[in-house]
C-alpha cells in the first residue's frame, strides 16, 4: 500500500510491545498483535497512558513510511485493560501501576487470575497474600490503579464527545484528574487553554454534551472568539457595533443576547471598554494589557540621562566622519545629537533616508565610550542584515529574551532583565504588542533604547501597529528622514 491510500480502516488487537511512547504528548509506537493479521502490526499514534498487554482499538489509514516501512496511522486509539491471564501479567509486569513489576505481576496472576483487577479495586485487603506484598506495596497498587481508571475515564468521556485521540491527550494533560468536571462546567474553555483546539471545535464538542445554542456560556466564548479573530488580522479590539455584528454573524443568535453576553464579559475582566477617538472599543484583556505595559515602560525607560558620559556631539560627529569617511547631512546631525542626549529614541523613514549610516554612526560613537550594546530584530533574516551593517552581532529578539522550548516563555524578564546600556530594534513595524511587551519588560529602566523602522514596511504578523503606535503618542523623540 502507498502512503497516499486509502479510506479509513478500524483494527483491534493487544499491544505486544510499546516501542516508544512520549508522556509529553502521548505519542506513541506500538507493535500490536491484530486480528486477522499473521504479522504484528506497527501502530504510531497518541494515547495518554499506554501499556504492553492492553486491548486497543484503533481507526485510522495504513501508509507506507519510507525508514520504518508499512505503518497503521491511528487517528483514534482507545485502549482496555487486557483480559486474558497472558496480558494481564504483560500488562502488570510493564511498570504502568506502581508497586508491581514482572515478579511480582507474576505472582498475582497466579494467586487471582483473571480476577486480579476486580480484586485490587474491590478487596484490596487481599493483596497481601501475595508474598512480599505489605501495606505499603498494597497501598502503591491500589493508588496506581485508580490513577489508570481515572484517565480511562477521562478518555472515554472525551471520546464519547468528538474529541480526537490526539487531543484527548492534549486535555488530559492540561487538565489531569480534572479534566471531565472542568469542560463538563465550560467546553468552551478549551479553545482559550488548549493548543490547536478553537471556538468552532469547542462549540462542536459544546453541542455533542447538550449545551444549547443560546446558552449564556456559548455567547460570552463567542465574543472572545471574535475579538481573537481580530486579533488574527493584526487589531488589538473592535469597535462595540463592528463586535455585535460579527457575533452574532458567528452564533445565528439574538442582539440583545449578545449585549447581556458583553456586560457579563466586561463585569469578569475577560475583556476590557475603552475609546480610540470618539469610537468606543472592546478588547481583549490581555491585549489591553499588554499595550498599557508598553505605554508603561516606555515612559519609564525615557526618564533619566542616558548611561554613557557626557559626549560633544560636534567632536563626537567629526571624529565619526574620519573613521567612515562618510559625511553626515545636517539632518542626520541633529540626529546624532538627539540620540546621544535621549534615553529612548526613534528613527523612522522609508528607504534610502539614511538610517543605517544614523545608527552606525551612533553605535560607534557611545561604544568608543566602552557602552555595552545590544542589538535585535524581530526575524533572522533582519538579525543578519543588522550584524552585517553594523559590525556587531545581532539577535532575533526571541533569541536575546531566551525563549524557553518546554514553556514558550521567555527566560529573560523583570526578574532576569538584560544587560546592556543601549539596546537597539531594528525592522520595528514587524514587532506585535506581546512582543514587545515581553522585550520591554526585560528592559531596565537604566538601559537607553533606540528603536529604528519604517512604518510603511512590512507590518507584524501578531496584533497591533506598536511603531506607528509610539511615534503617533508624541511621547518619545522620533528622528523622521
Amino acid at each position: 500500500m502507498s502512503g497516499a491510500a486509502a479510506s479509513s480502516e478500524t483494527l483491534a488487537g493487544l499491544v505486544e510491545r510499546v516501542t516508544f511512547h512520549n508522556a509529553e504528548n502521548g505519542f506513541c509506537v506500538l507493535r500490536v498483535k491484530v486480528r486477522g493479521q499473521r504479522d504484528l502490526v506497527t501502530v504510531v499514534g497518541h494515547a495518554a497512558m499506554i501499556s504492553a498487554g492492553e486491548f486497543v482499538q484503533m481507526s485510522g489509514r495504513w501508509f507506507n513510511d519510507h525508514t520504518h516501512g508499512l505503518q497503521f496511522k491511528a487517528e483514534f486509539l482507545k485502549a482496555s485493560p487486557p483480559t486474558t491471564v497472558e496480558g494481564i501479567e504483560r500488562y502488570l509486569g510493564s511498570g504502568m501501576i506502581r508497586g508491581i513489576g514482572p515478579v511480582y505481576a507474576k505472582k498475582l496472576v497466579k494467586a487471582f487470575g483473571e480476577a486480579v483487577f476486580d480484586l485490587i479495586e474491590q478487596e484490596p485487603g487481599r493483596l497481601r497474600e501475595v508474598t512480599g506484598i505489605g501495606p505499603k506495596r498494597a497501598e502503591r497498587i491500589v493508588a496506581g490503579w485508580a490513577d489508570q481508571k481515572v484517565i480511562r475515564e477521562i478518555m472515554l468521556f472525551l471520546h464519547s464527545n468528538g474529541v480526537g485521540t490526539s487531543r484527548a491527550v492534549r486535555i488530559f494533560k492540561t487538565y489531569g484528574q480534572d479534566a471531565v468536571r472542568l469542560i463538563s462546567e465550560n467546553p468552551y474553555r478549551l479553545a482559550k487553554d488548549i493548543r490547536g483546539i478553537g471556538f468552532k471545535t469547542a462549540d462542536q464538542i459544546a453541542r455533542k454534551m447538550g449545551i444549547a445554542p443560546d446558552a449564556m456560556i456559548r455567547v460570552r466564548a463567542g465574543i472572545s472568539y471574535a475579538l481573537g479573530e481580530a486579533m488574527d488580522e493584526g487589531h488589538c479590539g473592535l469597535p462595540v457595533g463592528e463586535l455585535l455584528t460579527s457575533t452574532a454573524e458567528l452564533l445565528e443568535v439574538a442582539a440583545p443576547l449578545i449585549e447581556t453576553a458583553l456586560a457579563l464579559e466586561l463585569e469578569a475582566g475577560d475583556v476590557v471598554a475603552d475609546s480610540v477617538g470618539e469610537t468606543g472599543c472592546i478588547f481583549l484583556a490581555g491585549l489591553y494589557r499588554a499595550e498599557q505595559s508598553i505605554a508603561e515602560r516606555l515612559r519609564a525607560c525615557a526618564v533619566g540621562r542616558p548611561p554613557w558620559p557626557d559626549i560633544d556631539a560636534a567632536k563626537a560627529m567629526t571624529w565619526v566622519e574620519g573613521k567612515t569617511g562618510l559625511a553626515l547631512a545636517p539632518s542626520q546631525q541633529e540626529a546624532v545629537r538627539l540620540a546621544l542626549n535621549s534615553k529612548v529614541l526613534v528613527i523612522t523613514g522609508g528607504p534610502g533616508v539614511g538610517k543605517t549610516t544614523l545608527v552606525n554612526a551612533i553605535l560607534k560613537i557611545v561604544t568608543a565610550k566602552g557602552t555595552d550594546v545590544q542589538l535585535c530584530a524581530p526575524t533572522g533574516r533582519a538579525a543578519k542584515r543588522l550584524s552585517e551593517s553594523t559590525g556587531l552581532e545581532g539577535k532575533t529578539i526571541h533569541r536575546l529574551l531566551e525563549t524557553d522550548p518546554a514553556t514558550g516563555s521567555f527566560k529573560r524578564d523583570d526578574t532576569n532583565p538584560l544587560t546592556c546600556d543601549l539596546l537597539v530594534v531594528d525592522e520595528a513595524s514587524m514587532v506585535d504588542v506581546l512582543l514587545m511587551r515581553s522585550l520591554l519588560r526585560a528592559l531596565p529602566d537604566s538601559t537607553a533604547l533606540l528603536i529604528v523602522g519604517d512604518v510603511d514596511q512590512l507590518p507584524s504578523v501578531g496584533p497591533g501597529q506598536v511603531l506607528a503606535d509610539i511615534i503617533g503618542s508624541g511621547a518619545v523623540p522620533v528622528w523622521c528622514g
